[in-house]
């Protein structure tokens, strides 16, 4: 008799389950039976549900209580086993209470989930039974050979993430055997690792891999929610990920030890704002049948609506002291069990709330930050969400760091439009107005100029419009603020200067966003020139739009030498990672030479007016090596090269007179992004105080060289 068969048949002969303890929540194996632990305070009785592998069920009630956990031991029951939970209780949506023991419900701490959701009448309100149409939770044995793993530990300021999606880098990965592409287990093949080794990235961050399900919606239209912000088990790994039915938690430990030992973190993009019920009409699944009063933010006027913050239907209410310790467990379980090594927070203000209004001192902030666990890995916020006052960039407590909206922006608008050089030396600097005045620093700016949301880095320069109309939404999906250039043509194009110019200004963007001050980010795939043909919301194309392509292009081979050659120079140049804001101070013994000072065409710094010259389109940074205002790990002096970088955004050639003593005496040039992966043709020491050729759009990188 198999295990689950073996264990279904005993929980059947239970009369009643043994009492068990109202702790630790969830289905606890201790190796002869199984704790089960769901909290709700609006429940009347709660029955655990057990499935033969026929899908024959059996109930037994839990009749234990305690601080509002209903509990019960059920000896002989063990890992493999599928089970629900059914809750008993009013059904008054009018008083926010939506109990209905005809669903089957999901254990909100289930370590696995399987089976797909289906979007039938019988997940909705009413009498019929779900049970044939949700997914069953899974007792799980997390034992696992960890071995010698150790979490890399990459400082901030060393840190370079790389934004992927575990299915969709491997999809087409012809080195990757066949039968475990687009899975846990090819992300952690030798040919996905030594790719990431080869780029020199220090983290990947993951696109939800907690379980999610495609919304009834979509599903509808015949598509599938691909990049998973639609999350059902806060525990569980993505079943779908897996290359083998029930080895999801196995797999994704495998894959984390296998990037560790290639010096590489793992961050998961995590889904606390919202959960996959949607509105207060979709399907019970879980938390609205558990208790929709305590998981949910309701509307102040009307319990029977939700608040909604997120855009999703729903807001979870991290305010409740049990669902806030529900996502605190989550979060230490990946740290823990899962061995990650950060998390970043999908509308993430939506978190903070209090009462209505985004809260700095919320219980969430003041939970994590007290955590001995928590405070200590990677936190990365998405600062907004959709509510009144939702946009938080810079407004983040300390130990957080931000997505930096207003990096991205500034930084495609001054190559797509050139308006002016103000805003962008503060960007290109690390953001100090943002990060500068609340004890934290310049890594605090998770800097990128693309993501899984919008253009790739190729249709950032190839269309000026959003081209979703493969979403299903007739194109009204999607931002229709792109702040991108085509370059002249919408679309692909045979015309080779439009060609050539579009393959400098990707140059162009991925110079500045690795040449800047802050942690960068970069978009798998941008160093190969993928394309999502002007799709800027390709969250339900699982398809060819959205895998990484990888083919063979001199296109791909351009970016990715340069993004080797860019990653390489910056994990070599401490002047590139800085921990401490610059002052534009004079250094010591530099003969007046300031830590940062910026530079006009004609070859002078930049005086007050020129900071508001909506035509200046030019502009020098010079990065002073020997005023770096940090020490090495046993308190030595570092000292590095000073360096030159100039970027010009205008559409015609300029002279850029390069700046004399004390400044330099000569100047060498490193990248030119005129050239293929930015590689000079011809001599590259330039003489401080003569004019230098930039072409039209274009970046170089000029190290100083001293008498």
């Amino acid at each position: 008799m198999r295990p689950q068969d073996l264990t279904a048949a005993l929980g059947a002969r239970l009369d009643r389950a043994w009492p068990g303890k109202p702790y630790p929540p969830g289905a606890e194996w201790d190796g002869d039976g199984t704790n089960f632990a769901l909290w709700s305070q609006s429940a009347t009785g709660v029955d655990v549900c057990l499935f033969d592998p026929d899908g024959v069920e059996t109930r037994i009630a839990l009749d234990e209580r305690t601080y509002h956990v209903w509990h019960g031991y059920l000896p002989s029951v063990g890992p493999g086993q599928r089970y629900g939970f059914r809750v008993h209780g009013l059904n008054d949506p009018s008083r926010g209470l939506r109990h209905n023991p005809n669903k089957l419900l999901i254990d909100p701490y289930a370590r696995a989930l399987e089976g797909d959701f289906v979007d039938h009448p019988a997940v909705y309100g009413g009498e019929e039974d779900s049970a044939l149409y949700v997914p069953r939770s899974v007792i799980v044995h997390g034992a696992f050979p960890w071995g010698s793993d150790r979490k890399p530990d990459i400082p901030w300021e060393d840190t370079v993430i790389y934004e992927l999606h575990v299915r969709g880098f491997t999809m087409t990965n012809p080195d990757i055997p066949p039968e475990i592409r687009g899975t846990y287990a090819g992300l952690a093949q030798p040919a996905a690792v030594d790719y990431l080794r080869s780029l020199g990235v220090t983290a990947v961050e993951l696109l939800p891999i907690q379980h999610f399900i495609t919304e009834p919606a979509v599903q509808r239209r015949g598509l599938p929610n691909y990049w998973g912000y639609n999350t059902l088990g806060f525990f569980a790994p993505h079943e779908a990920y897996s290359s083998r039915r029930g080895n999801q938690v196995r797999e994704f430990k495998s894959m984390v030890r296998a990037l560790h030992a290639a010096g590489i973190e793992v961050i998961l993009d995590v889904v606390y704002n919202h959960t996959a019920e949607g509105a207060p009409d979709g399907p019970i699944l879980a938390f609205r049948g558990i208790d929709n009063t305590a998981y949910y933010r309701l509307a102040p006027d009307d319990p029977s609506r939700y608040a909604d913050y997120t855009g999703c239907g729903n807001t979870l209410d991290v305010r409740t002291p049990s669902v806030l310790a529900m996502v605190m467990d989550s979060l230490r379980y990946w740290a823990t069990e899962m061995h990650v090594d950060g998390f970043r927070f999908d509308l993430a203000s939506a978190l903070a709330r209090s009462l209505h209004d985004v809260d700095k001192l919320s219980s969430f902030f003041d939970t994590i930050h007290q955590d001995p666990v928590l405070s200590q890995v990677k936190l990365i916020a998405e600062p907004w969400d959709v509510g009144d006052g939702g946009y938080q960039v810079g407004q983040f407590p300390a130990r957080w760091t931000e997505w930096n909206g207003r990096y991205r922006d500034t930084v495609r608008s001054f190559w797509a439009r050139g308006a002016g050089v103000r805003e962008l030396a503060t960007r290109l600097s690390g953001s100090s107005d943002l990060y500068g005045d609340d004890g934290r620093l310049p890594f605090a700016s998770i800097n990128f100029v693309t993501s899984h949301d919008g253009f790739t880095l190729h249709d950032l320069v190839t269309y000026d419009r959003k081209h979703n109309e493969a979403n299903g939404e007739h194109n009204r999906d999607g931002t229709n603020d792109n702040l991108s250039y085509n370059c002249g043509v919408e679309g692909e194009t045979s015309d080779a200067d439009v060609q050539t110019l579009r393959l400098r200004q990707a140059r162009n963007l991925l110079c500045t966003l690795l040449l800047s001050t802050g942690a960068p980010m970069l978009l798998a795939g941008d160093e190969r020139w993928r394309t999502q043909g002007g799709n800027n919301n390709a969250y339900c194309q699982d398809n060819p739009t959205s895998w990484l392509d990888w083919s063979s292009t001199p296109e791909a081979a351009d970016l990715l030498v340069l993004v080797q050659r860019l990653v390489a120079l910056r994990r070599s140049s401490p002047v590139l990672r800085q921990r401490a804001f610059f002052e534009g101070r004079q250094v010591l013994d530099a003969d007046g030479c300031k830590d940062l000072a910026w530079f006009h065409p004609a070859g002078r710094e930049l005086a007050a007016e020129d900071w508001f010259d909506t035509g200046l389109c030019t502009i020098g940074m010079y990065l002073d090596g020997r005023g770096l205002r940090h020490r090495g790990s046993r308190g030595e002096q570092v000292v590095d090269h000073s360096y030159l970088i100039l970027l010009h955004s205008g559409d015609e050639p300029v002279r850029f007179f390069l700046p004399g003593p004390p400044w330099a005496s000569e100047y060498e040039t490193i990248i030119d992004t005129r050239y293929l992966s930015g590689m000079i043709d011809g001599p590259a020491i330039i003489r401080a105080g003569r004019p230098l050729h930039l072409v039209a759009r274009s970046v170089q990188l000029l190290r100083v060289v001293r008498a």
